[in-house]
C-alpha cells in the first residue's frame, strides 16, 4: 500500500506546473466547481435523515467594513503581505512577501492539495487515535469513525479541523511524517523555496514556516482544482460520517465570504506565534485575484482594501496571442518567422502600461538545420526596469543546411 502511494506522489511532484511565469494555470471552472457541490448534495439527499452530531456555535459576528484608499492600496496592518493574479501570476503588490513567518492553519491548503491529488474523494478513511488526539481547532473526531476523504478535506478547510488533517495524512501516505515530506516537495515544485513544513495543520513548530508570497502559490494551485475551489468558497456545509452515520454542520472560518461580495475562498490561520493570517481569492467581473496576509490584526480589513485596489487600480494586459508571429530569426538564406505557443498576458498596474517594454533575445546561433517548432529564443517582458516574464519563441518551419549564409 505504501510503494503505491509513493508512486502517486512522485507522479503528482513531477507532473506539477512550477509556479515562475505569469501565464498557465487557467481560472478554476465554475461550473464544474458547482457541478461537484451538487453531486455531493445528491447523494446525499438519498440517504436516510441522520441524527446530529454536533451543533456550531451562532454565526459569528462581522467586523465593520474597512475604506478603500483612491491611490495605492494604503496602510495596511499585517507584518507581511502579497496580491496577486490568479491567471497570470503576477504579484500586484508586496510588503515583505519573502520574509518566513509561522503559517498556522493557511498550512491546511497544502494539505487539501495533496489530499485531493494523491486520493480519491469515495476514499473511507478510518480515524486513528493519534489523528483523535490532536488538540486546539477540531472536528472531535473520535477513533474508529469511517468518513470519505473528500468530507475530511472539507472539514480541514471550512472548519479548519486540525484532526482531519493528520487523519487525511495518514491515510494518504501512512504517516503523517511520510505526508509532510510530500508537502515539502510539492511547495518546492511550486516555487515555493521559502517554505518548510513540520506538521499538516499548522500547530507551532519551531521548523514549521512560510511566506506570504509561498502561500499566495500554493494557493493559486489550490484553486485551479475544482473541488479544492468548491469547498473553499463554501460559507456553510455539512459533512457526512459513515460510521457512525451523522452529519456534522460547518461554518467557513472565513468571515470575508460574508463581508465582501466577491469573495470566494480561500483560508483562515491563527496562532498566538502567527498572530491572524489570512489567504483570500475574489472573483470581480470575470478576474480573480488572490492576497495573503500573515500577522494581521485586521486581516479582513486589509484583505478587502488589497482585493479592492488590485480590482480598481490594475489590470491584465494582452500582448500576443497563441501561435501569433512575433519576429524573424534572420540567421538563415531565408528569414524563419518565429512565434509563441501560449498567450502572452501580464498584470500591471494601469498607471504602468505606459512603462511596457518586450524584445527578443536569440539563443539559436547560426547553426542549421532548424526544425519546425524548435526553441531559437525567448521574449522577455519588461516592466520599466523590471523584468516581468518570458516565453519561449518556436520556429515556424523547417530549415535545411543548405539555407545556410
Amino acid at each position: 500500500m505504501i510503494s503505491r502511494k509513493w508512486t502517486r506522489a512522485w507522479a503528482c511532484v513531477l507532473l506539477c506546473t512550477v509556479g515562475f511565469t505569469w501565464f498557465g494555470i487557467k481560472p478554476v471552472d465554475a461550473a464544474q466547481s458547482n457541478q461537484a457541490v451538487k453531486s455531493l448534495k445528491s447523494t446525499k439527499t438519498s440517504r436516510p435523515q441522520p441524527r446530529l452530531k454536533r451543533k456550531i456555535p451562532a454565526k459569528p459576528s462581522v467586523p465593520p467594513e474597512s475604506s478603500v484608499p483612491e491611490q495605492g492600496p494604503g496602510k495596511i496592518s499585517a507584518d507581511a503581505a502579497v496580491l496577486m493574479d490568479v491567471k497570470t501570476g503576477d504579484v500586484l503588490f508586496g510588503k515583505q512577501e519573502n520574509k518566513p513567518r509561522p503559517p498556522a492553519s493557511t498550512t491546511k491548503i497544502m494539505t487539501a492539495i495533496l489530499g485531493l491529488e494523491l486520493g480519491s474523494s469515495d476514499e473511507v478513511v478510518t480515524v486513528s487515535q493519534k489523528a483523535a488526539n490532536v488538540g486546539e481547532a477540531t472536528l472531535h473526531l473520535d477513533p474508529g469513525e469511517k468518513i470519505n476523504l473528500y468530507e475530511l478535506i472539507t472539514g480541514a478547510l471550512v472548519k479548519s479541523g486540525n484532526d482531519a488533517c493528520v487523519a487525511i495524512a495518514e491515510h494518504i501516505a501512512g504517516s503523517e511524517q511520510q505526508f509532510v515530506h510530500f508537502m515539502n516537495m510539492k511547495a518546492l515544485a511550486l516555487g515555493a523555496q521559502n517554505t518548510h513544513f513540520g506538521n499538516t495543520n499548522g500547530l507551532p513548530l519551531k521548523d514549521h514556516y512560510s511566506t506570504a508570497y509561498d502561500l499566495a502559490l500554493m494557493a493559486r494551485h489550490g484553486l485551479s482544482i475544482p473541488q479544492f475551489a468548491s469547498i473553499t468558497r463554501q460559507k456553510e456545509t455539512e459533512i457526512h460520517f459513515l460510521e457512525p452515520d451523522v452529519i456534522m454542520d460547518l461554518r467557513n472560518t472565513n468571515k470575508l465570504l460574508w463581508n465582501y461580495p466577491y469573495a470566494d475562498g480561500v483560508k483562515t490561520g491563527t496562532t498566538t506565534a502567527a498572530g491572524k493570517c489570512l489567504v483570500a481569492s475574489a472573483t470581480k467581473d470575470g478576474r480573480q485575484l488572490l492576497v495573503v496576509v500573515l500577522k494581521a490584526p485586521d486581516r479582513f480589513g486589509d484583505a478587502k482594501k488589497l482585493l479592492e485596489w488590485g480590482f480598481n487600480n490594475t489590470e491584465i494586459v494582452r500582448l500576443a496571442n497563441a501561435g501569433q508571429a512575433i519576429g524573424e530569426f534572420t540567421k538563415s538564406k531565408d528569414p524563419v518567422q518565429v512565434f509563441t505557443e501560449t498567450p502572452v498576458e501580464v498584470s500591471i498596474p494601469k498607471v504602468e502600461h505606459s512603462k511596457l517594454q518586450t524584445h527578443i533575445v536569440w539563443e539559436k546561433n547560426g547553426d542549421l538545420p532548424i526544425k519546425a517548432g524548435e526553441r531559437l529564443g525567448r521574449w522577455e517582458v519588461w516592466l520599466g526596469k523590471q523584468k516581468v516574464g518570458s516565453v519561449p519563441l518556436l520556429s515556424e518551419c523547417d530549415v535545411a543546411k543548405n539555407h545556410s549564409l
